[in-house]
């Protein structure tokens, strides 16, 4: 016998717990059902935590509306609630003379999405900021930062629980069907049960597609085909020089191996991409340090190679492959035709930042 519930969201990670708690402050009963034993255990916090200025992206898509949009919001949400970040601004540098123009050209398409507060300055302007740093010019981002998403992901859930919603950890979704009523889902774990939702989001990062595939009655034509992209990141011991974030020129698919720091002034480098890994694949390859450290060097020559160590892996959720700029994928009954189910597909980059921006516009597809 399935338990008729009203809305289920699958999947804890940050857009997760912030669909879960916008819609439980709307008065839905709301239920998270996440296959990990904690919330949050991938790709959320498995990431640099940066807040994203809105920058890089396509103008008109998602990732530029909802990262410009929810930049503000998540750093009021944070300054309200008390979690930890710390808007410490970001150097986007070139190193080259050629590299000018591409920066010009990035500060354009960043007015075109709306972030209108770039400077920029030239290279000893910029060593005037950060002595340390080797670059022609710089665009400066006043509105870029780090924030704590444990302590984030954390305050989603209390305000998630004291709505009334529930988490149910160690509960993997083993299968589901359409239904007149909206969708049942078959729930694994300790104790395995069916829910009866009239409301689905599916919200598994990583496994959306494998879930979504698993649900009888979902077309598969509006099921994205997800492809994980691996990148590493290496820690850096010692004193770091720099007090603001670092990045290079982006590629299409990646903002290259940069330079962020955590709230205790901890340096880390990357991510880089790969996209041969297995799902799951969090190993880190200590012999990548040279890789980072040339690639590091160009605006940072003083690194030491011996500074680096193998810190942590992560994966995103891409909807597109080597060399392709990608988009967040969100589907709702508007889109796909089946009413009570929202998809959440290739949430990467700037997913943290646009998080509580995500939460409203699937809340919304979810009656579109």
């Amino acid at each position: 016998m399935a338990e008729p519930v009203d809305a289920v969201v699958i999947g804890a990670g940050v857009v997760g717990l912030a669909v879960a708690r916008a819609l439980a402050l709307a008065g839905r009963e709301v239920v998270v059902v996440e296959r990990n034993a904690l919330f949050g255990a991938e790709t959320s916090s498995r990431n640099s935590e940066v807040i994203h200025a809105g920058v890089y992206y396509r103008p008109g898509g998602l990732r530029a509306r909802l990262c410009v949009e929810g930049k503000e919001r998540l750093y009021a949400y944070c300054r309200e609630r008390g979690v930890g970040h710390l808007r410490c601004e970001k150097l986007i540098v070139a190193t080259s003379v050629e590299e000018i123009e591409k920066l010009k050209a990035l500060e354009v398409v960043a007015k075109r999405n709306g972030v209108h507060d770039l400077q920029l300055i030239s290279g000893t302007q910029a060593r005037g900021l950060e002595p340390e740093l080797a670059c022609e010019a710089a665009l400066l981002s006043p509105s870029s930062g780090v924030v704590d998403s444990h302590g984030l992901m954390l305050s989603l859930l209390g305000d998630l629980e004291n709505a009334g919603g529930t988490l149910a950890v160690s509960s993997p979704v083993t299968g589901g069907r359409v239904t007149e009523r909206g969708v049942d889902l078959d729930i694994g774990g300790p104790e395995s049960v069916t829910l009866s939702a009239r409301l689905v989001i599916n919200s598994a990062g990583l496994w959306a597609e494998a879930v979504a595939r698993s649900i009888a009655g979902l077309r598969a034509a509006f099921i994205p085909a997800l492809r994980p992209a691996k990148g590493q990141y290496f820690t850096v011991t010692g004193r770091a020089p720099f007090s603001r974030l670092i990045y290079p020129l982006h590629t299409p698919d990646s903002q290259g191996v940069h330079y962020t720091r955590d709230l205790g002034g901890q340096a880390r480098l990357g991510p880089d991409i790969s996209w041969d890994a297995p799902l799951g694949d969090y190993s880190v390859d200590g012999s990548r340090a040279s890789a980072f450290h040339a690639a590091v060097r160009r605006f940072w020559p003083s690194l030491d190679l011996s500074r680096l160590q193998p810190g942590y892996a992560g994966q995103r959720p891409k909807a597109t492959g080597p060399g392709e700029e990608g988009d967040f994928i969100i589907l709702g009954p508007k889109e796909h035709g089946t009413p009570g189910y929202v998809g959440v597909y290739a949430i990467e980059s700037p997913g943290l930042t646009a998080c509580l921006a995500i939460a409203d516009y699937v809340a919304g597809a979810a009656f579109r």
